[in-house]
């Protein structure tokens, strides 16, 4: 019996994919979209990783980072939901999580530093614990 390969997953392709069908079909940033986009981050962490050892945090990150980016461009044009700031942070901590808890992944702590540090920087000064007044999720608090 032949053993079966999964095709290796790629976050950052998944992320051009859903961003290019949205604009496609909506003419723009369809936010609840995004969100759904960015919950799935911890899990294709973990898929990337496993299914591509060679390419697969760098696929994860190229997806994760072009999300924020993305949220960057939102924040710019003031049209950044806290609904999807807090599900940005919510994943960060997930993937933060993941990575400090599956052996090899690690190294990818310092990709999620990177994204949240992205995300902070359009949080309110001085605290950084808001977004436009409104508190935003941070593991236990």
């Amino acid at each position: 019996m032949e053993a079966q390969h999964s095709e290796p997953t790629d976050y950052g392709r998944f992320v051009v994919h859903v961003l290019g069908r949205m604009t496609r079909e909506t003419g723009g940033i369809d936010q609840s979209i995004l969100r759904r986009a960015i919950r799935l981050a911890s899990s294709y962490l973990v898929t990337d990783a496993s299914t591509s050892p060679e390419q697969g945090i760098v696929t994860w990150y190229t997806g994760f980072n072009r999300l924020v980016d993305v949220l960057v461009v939102l924040h710019n044009r003031g049209d950044l939901e806290l609904e999807t700031v807090n599900e940005a942070s919510k994943a960060c901590s997930e993937c933060w999580s993941v990575a400090g808890t599956w052996r090899g992944l690690e190294e990818c702590r310092e990709g999620v530093r990177e994204v949240a540090g992205k995300l902070k920087r359009l949080l309110d000064e001085p605290s950084r614990r808001t977004y436009k007044g409104h508190k935003v999720y941070a593991p236990n608090s």
